[in-house]
């Protein structure tokens, strides 16, 4: 068994979207697809790639990321409706929400979203970010943070040989390499919580995987190994990798993995 490891696969781009219908009916029956959210907003396209991917797969995991929970078709009015929209959408066609556990391996869905512990937004981040228009929630964004946190408690306990986690937010800002973009730096705010770190630590993860940042990163961090492994928007093939990479292979998780491009020296 294998364990694959993408997010963000964004198939509002027919490109992107035909690249995951097209996957092998016959290469993963034996193995474990995990996607750490950002399909889309529309539902009925995550519906069927639900229904191409589960008979692909062993198993399927997801957890939902920002844009997933975006309200843009009309009747749409409550972020938190079209969460629990997608985990029932998941269960129906056989997508696993809750963890995969074994003797050997435990893969654990992380819930969570950001709440500023990386930083302010400025207000020019408050105006330009979509997630301020197209979500609506009942509660700022850091009693969500709890709320989603609150979701992953009775599953952080767990004794298998390995563990593996993912969530579609980063656990801490470091992820974020320092020779980035201006730009990208600004972002920080609404990219993570570090709380979701304080999880990670409870539960001894070996492995996590995070989306959302859209940049390619293997590295390892207070002893958890920290992978970003994002499909992208199209235009993105120079920061992302545009396949499955795989993270537990043989029996044990793949440690030390060498994610591409290569850029600058860092200073973490």
């Amino acid at each position: 068994m294998r364990v694959w490891a993408t997010s963000d696969l964004h198939i509002d781009y027919k490109e992107n979207l035909d690249w995951f219908l097209q996957l092998s009916e016959m290469d993963y029956q034996q193995d474990i697809l995990v996607i750490a959210g950002d399909i889309t907003h529309d539902l009925k396209e995550v519906q069927k790639l639900f229904e191409s991917l589960v008979p692909k797969f062993f198993k399927v995991l997801f957890v939902p990321g920002n844009h997933d929970v975006w309200l843009k078709a009309k009747g749409e009015e409550d972020s938190f409706k079209k969460f629990y929209q997608l985990l029932a959408l998941a269960n129906a066609t056989g997508v696993q929400t809750r963890p995969f556990v074994s003797p050997a391996l435990s893969i654990v869905p992380i819930f969570a979203w950001y709440d500023f512990s990386f930083g302010q937004p400025s207000a020019a981040i408050r105006r330009a970010w979509v997630d301020f228009k197209a979500c609506k929630w009942m509660m700022e964004e850091e009693a969500l943070t709890d709320y989603f946190l609150q979701m992953n408690e009775p599953f952080l306990q767990q004794k298998s040989k390995e563990i593996i986690s993912f969530s579609h937010f980063l656990p801490r800002a470091s992820l974020i390499p320092s020779n980035v973009p201006k730009l990208v730096k600004s972002l920080l705010p609404v990219f993570g919580s570090s709380r979701i770190e304080e999880q990670l630590k409870r539960l001894k993860t070996d492995l996590h995987i995070y989306g959302h940042s859209h940049l390619n990163r293997s590295v390892q961090k207070d002893g958890i190994w920290y992978l970003n492994n994002a499909f992208g928007y199209p235009h993105e093939a120079h920061i992302c990798r545009k396949k499955l990479l795989a993270v537990y292979e043989n029996g044990t998780v793949v440690r030390g993995i060498k994610q591409w491009p290569v850029g600058p020296k860092e200073s973490d």
